[in-house]
C-alpha cells in the first residue's frame, strides 16, 4: 500500500489548489464558452500538472491564425498529444490560408493527418511546383466517401490534368453508390464527361424505389453507361430487400448489359445471399467469377462456400484476394483448413505452425490443428517497483491519472493512449500495471495488450470482482472462464460503462432485459440503476446468459451470439442441419457479433488457464452449433447489447 501511494502520488489529490478550475475549464471548451474558459483558467496554478492541458484548451478555441502563440506552445511541449491537436488545427488554418511555405515547413511534424490535411499538403506541393507524389494524391479519389472540402481544388486540378481519367471518375461513381453513398455519387456525376451525366433524380429513383425504377422501362436508357450504373445500384439495394426479385430483374435486363457489369451484379445479388445464408449464394458468385468480385465480396463468397463444405472454393477464392487481405490471420486460418480437407496436410502444418505462435482466436484454433494441446502457464513478466515509479512520473501517464483522478474519463483516456503509443514493450508492461493499480481496468487491458515479445498474461486477462462471478456461475451453473470472457469483451471491466443504446454496468444489460430478468427472479420496485452496482449486473448478467443457453439447445456459442444480438437473430443464423460452430461463428451476418463471439470464447480460454481448470480445446468449448428446428418466420428478434447502427460489415 505504502508503494502503491507513491507511485500514484504525482496525481493531484483529491480536491488540490486548481482541481475544480480544471473541471471547470474543461466543461467551458466543452461548451467553446471562450470567457467561462478564460475565467477558469485564470484560477489554474501553472504549477498544476494539467494546466498544459487548459492552456491547450484556450488556444484550441482561440483564432488559429495566432502563429507566433501557436508556435510558442508546440516548442514548449513537443511530442504531446496536445501538440499534435493544436498543429493540426494550425496547419488546417494555414491550408486554408494558402500558406504553403509554411504549411510544408510544419507538416512533416505531424505524427497523423487526416484526409484534409493529407489534400492540403499535395496541394502545396503542387503550388511549389513537387509533382512528384501526384500518384499518392490520386489515390485519395478513389472512395464511396464524402471527402472533406479542402479535397475538391486538388480534385478538379488532377482532372484538369488528365491525372484522374473518364474510368477513374466512373470507378469512383460505382464505389459511391455501392457504398451506398448517393450524394456523393451526385456530385461525382458532376465531373463526368458523358453528355448528359447521370441523373440525380434517377439516382434518388434507385434509392427509394428500386423495384419501381427496375419494373419501368421507360425510366432507364441502357445505351448510357451512368443509366446502367444506377441500374446496378438500383439492383443492388433491391437485392438488399429480396433476393428473388433482384434475381428476376437482373435475368430481365441482363442483355442490356455488359459482360463485366453482368458479373457485377451477379457478385452484388450473390453477396447479399450469402449475408442471408441463402443456397444461391454459390451459384450467382460463380457466374460473377473471381475478376469482378471486390475483396469484401470474396469474403462472403469463402463464407458462403464454409457453410456449404466446398473445400476447393474456399481455397481458390482465398488464393484469389489481395495480398494484404489473405495475410490477415482469418483467412490464413481458413486457407490452411481447405489444404488440409484438400489434401495438402504439409502445407496446410506451415500456416497452423506460424498463427500458433499469435496470441488470439485463430492462434489457438491452430494451435489445435497441429496436434494434442496441453495447456502450459501463460507468461506474466513482471516489471520492477523503479519502473513503476518512473512510469508515473512520465509526464504524459500523469496527466491521464490527474484527470482520471478528476472524473474526466474520455480525455484520461485520450491523453493515456496518446503517452504509451511509442512505448517498449516494458513500458507498456509498467504502464498497464500502474493502470491496474488505479482500477484503470480498461487502460491496463488496453496496453497489455501491445506488448511484441514480452507479455504479462495476468494484466491481459484481469479478473477483477472475482468472488462475485464465480458465485453468480455458480448460482447458474456456467462456466465462471465464460462469464468473465463475456464481461471482459463486454465493458473491459469499466463499472459504469453505458452504450449509446443504454445497455449498462460491467456486463452491459438492456434495460428492458433488467427488468424482465428482476420479474423472473421475484425482485419487486425494481430500479434499473440496479445495473451500475457490480453485484447487481453480475448477478443480472450470469442469469441471462444462462437462459439463453438454456434456450438455445446448451450451445455456449449461440448464446454468446444471442447476447450480443439477441436470441432471434442467433436463431435464425443456424442451418438445417448441424454445423461447426468455428464456421458458424465465421458466417454471422453483423461484423460486430461475429467479432465479439471469437473473443468472447477466445477470452474463456485464457481465463480457464488462469483459473486453473482442466484442459479444455477450444474446439471441444466452440462445440456443434446444432440444427434450428424453429421455422423462419416463427423468429423474432429481442434486444441483445449490439450497438445500434454497427450490424452489419
Amino acid at each position: 500500500m505504502v508503494f502503491l501511494l507513491g507511485v500514484l502520488s504525482v496525481t493531484p489529490a483529491a480536491g488540490a489548489s486548481g482541481d475544480a478550475a480544471v473541471v471547470d475549464a474543461q466543461r467551458a471548451y466543452a461548451a467553446r464558452r471562450v470567457a467561462q474558459l478564460e475565467r477558469a483558467a485564470a484560477d489554474v496554478p501553472p504549477s498544476h500538472v494539467l494546466a498544459p492541458l487548459v492552456e491547450y484548451w484556450r488556444l484550441a478555441l482561440a483564432s488559429r491564425t495566432d502563429d507566433a502563440r501557436i508556435a510558442d506552445f508546440l516548442a514548449r511541449y513537443p511530442g504531446t498529444r496536445m501538440a499534435e491537436a493544436l498543429r493540426a488545427d494550425w496547419l488546417k488554418s494555414l491550408g486554408a490560408r494558402g500558406e504553403w511555405e509554411r504549411f510544408l515547413a510544419e507538416y512533416p511534424r505531424l505524427v497523423r493527418a487526416d484526409a484534409s490535411l493529407q489534400c492540403y499538403a499535395y496541394r502545396a506541393e503542387r503550388a511549389r511546383g513537387n509533382l512528384t507524389r501526384q500518384g499518392e494524391a490520386v489515390a485519395l479519389w478513389f472512395t464511396g466517401r464524402d471527402m472533406p472540402s479542402a479535397c475538391s481544388p486538388l480534385f478538379a486540378q488532377l482532372i484538369e490534368a488528365g491525372l484522374i481519367g473518364s474510368e477513374d471518375i466512373w470507378r469512383r461513381f460505382r464505389l459511391a453508390l455501392a457504398a451506398p453513398n448517393p450524394r456523393v455519387a451526385a456530385v461525382v456525376a458532376q465531373s463526368v464527361a458523358e453528355s448528359p451525366q447521370p441523373s440525380a433524380a434517377l439516382i434518388d429513383a434507385a434509392t427509394r424505389a428500386p423495384s419501381g425504377l427496375l419494373a419501368n422501362p421507360g425510366k432507364l436508357d441502357f445505351g448510357r453507361r451512368g443509366d446502367r450504373e444506377i441500374a446496378l445500384y438500383a439492383l443492388d439495394q433491391l437485392a438488399r430487400q429480396d433476393s428473388s426479385q433482384a434475381e428476376q430483374a437482373l435475368r430481365r435486363w441482363s442483355p442490356q448489359f455488359t459482360d463485366s457489369e453482368r458479373r457485377v451484379a451477379w457478385a452484388r445479388l450473390a453477396t447479399w445471399a450469402a449475408r442471408r445464408h441463402e443456397a444461391n449464394a454459390l451459384t450467382w458468385f460463380a457466374a460473377a467469377g473471381e475478376v469482378e468480385t471486390t475483396d469484401f465480396q470474396r469474403e462472403w463468397w469463402v463464407r458462403a462456400a464454409l457453410r456449404a463444405g466446398d473445400w476447393k472454393t474456399v481455397e481458390r477464392v482465398i488464393d484469389s484476394m489481395s495480398e494484404d487481405l489473405r495475410a490477415q490471420a482469418t483467412w490464413r486460418y481458413w486457407r490452411g483448413r481447405a489444404l488440409q480437407a484438400n489434401g495438402s496436410r504439409g502445407a496446410a502444418n506451415a500456416i497452423f505452425l506460424a498463427l500458433s505462435r499469435e496470441h488470439h482466436y485463430y492462434g489457438q484454433l491452430a494451435q489445435e490443428e497441429l496436434g494434442p494441446v496441453l495447456q502450459s502457464p501463460l507468461p506474466n513478466v513482471k516489471m520492477g517497483g523503479d519502473d513503476l515509479a518512473a512510469m508515473a512520473r512520465d509526464p504524459g501517464i500523469a496527466r491521464a491519472l490527474a484527470l482520471l483522478d478528476l472524473g474526466l474519463r474520455n480525455e484520461a483516456t485520450l491523453e493515456w493512449n496518446w503517452a504509451t503509443r511509442e512505448f517498449t514493450d516494458a513500458q507498456l508492461l509498467a504502464a498497464a500495471e500502474v493502470a491496474r493499480r488505479k482500477e484503470w481496468y480498461d487502460r491496463a487491458i488496453y496496453t497489455a495488450e501491445r506488448t511484441r515479445d514480452m507479455h504479462d498474461f495476468e494484466l491481459r486477462f484481469l479478473a477483477p470482482y472475482r468472488e462475485l462471478a464465480r458465485e453468480a456461475a455458480r448460482e447458474n451453473g456456467i462456466d465462471e472462464a465464460w462469464v468473465f470472457g463475456l464481461m471482459r469483451q463486454e465493458s473491459r471491466f469499466v463499472n459504469v460503462a453505458r452504450s449509446s443504446v443504454g445497455a449498462a454496468g460491467l456486463m452491459q444489460i438492456m434495460p428492458a432485459t433488467a427488468r424482465w430478468i428482476a420479474q423472473r427472479l421475484g425482485i419487486r420496485k425494481f430500479d434499473p440503476r440496479e445495473m451500475r452496482d457490480p453485484a447487481r449486473n453480475i448477478q443480472f448478467g450470469a442469469y441471462y446468459l444462462k437462459h439463453v443457453q438454456t434456450s438455445l439447445d446448451g450451445s455456449p456459442v449461440l448464446a454468446t451470439a444471442a447476447y450480443n444480438a439477441g436470441p432471434g437473430r442467433a436463431q435464425r443464423w443456424r442451418d438445417t442441419a448441424a454445423m461447426e460452430a468455428a464456421v458458424y461463428i465465421e458466417s454471422i451476418p453483423f461484423a460486430e457479433t461475429r467479432d465479439y463471439v471469437k473473443k468472447v470464447m477466445s477470452n474463456a480460454m485464457y481465463y480457464a488457464v488462469r483459473f486453473g481448470q482442466p484442459s479444455v480445446l477450444l474446439k471441444d468449448r466452440l462445440g456443434v452449433v446444432p440444427p434450428r428446428r424453429i421455422p423462419l418466420a416463427a423468429l423474432t428478434e429481442p434486444q441483445g447489447s449490439l450497438e445500434l447502427g454497427q450490424t452489419d460489415d
